[in-house]
């Protein structure tokens, strides 16, 4: 199973409050919710990557894909990229290296700067992103039938409400490795 570590439950204390209701048909515990959160992003980001898998893309991994979009349109250099995701110049130069070497990334002259290389995007790469795009919307339309589109509005629409304006940062592969 997925979810076990040494024959025990890794999401064990979600275990213990199920049937253990709060109201609304929920346990009303507070230490779920997060759990709750970082097991729908992991479900999504885990079927986004067996799809690319199968269109394709078979190296292409999470921190790949926040690595790509820190990188950017316009290209960023390997410092950018590394504040970009939180994580060191060093980090964000293998990540960087491994791109390159799957063929999603280059590096070229910055032409406002001959001492610089700037990390670009090839076509490869972009057309990863846009297939992600695509299958990001099938997801979400699959959860939208699974729990009825009003409640999906609801969800996303309490959560924008919670959420602070600049909480979309491309620092979680960072702050989810401890960096």
């Amino acid at each position: 199973m997925d979810n076990m570590v040494d024959d025990k439950k890794v999401n064990q204390v979600v275990d213990i409050g199920k049937g253990d209701e709060g109201g609304e048909g929920t346990s009303g515990r507070g230490y779920e919710l997060p759990l709750l959160l970082f097991a729908g992003f992991r479900t999504l980001i885990d079927r986004l990557h067996a799809e690319l898998a199968r269109q394709g893309h078979p190296d292409l991994r999470p921190a790949h894909g926040f690595a790509m979009q820190a990188i950017g349109a316009a290209g960023a250099t390997a410092s950018e990229v590394g504040r970009r995701l939180g994580v060191s110049k060093q980090a964000a130069g293998k990540t960087v290296d491994r791109l390159i070497a799957l063929g999603y990334a280059a590096r070229t002259d910055d032409p406002d700067d001959a001492r610089r290389k700037l990390v670009r995007l090839t076509p490869h790469g972009i057309d990863a992103l846009r297939r992600s795009a695509a299958v990001f919307d099938e997801l979400r339309a699959e959860w939208a039938q699974a729990m009825g589109p009003h409640h999906l509005r609801d969800l996303e629409a309490g959560l924008r409400g919670v959420v602070p304006a600049d909480a979309f940062r491309l620092d979680a592969a960072g702050w989810l490795g401890g960096s």
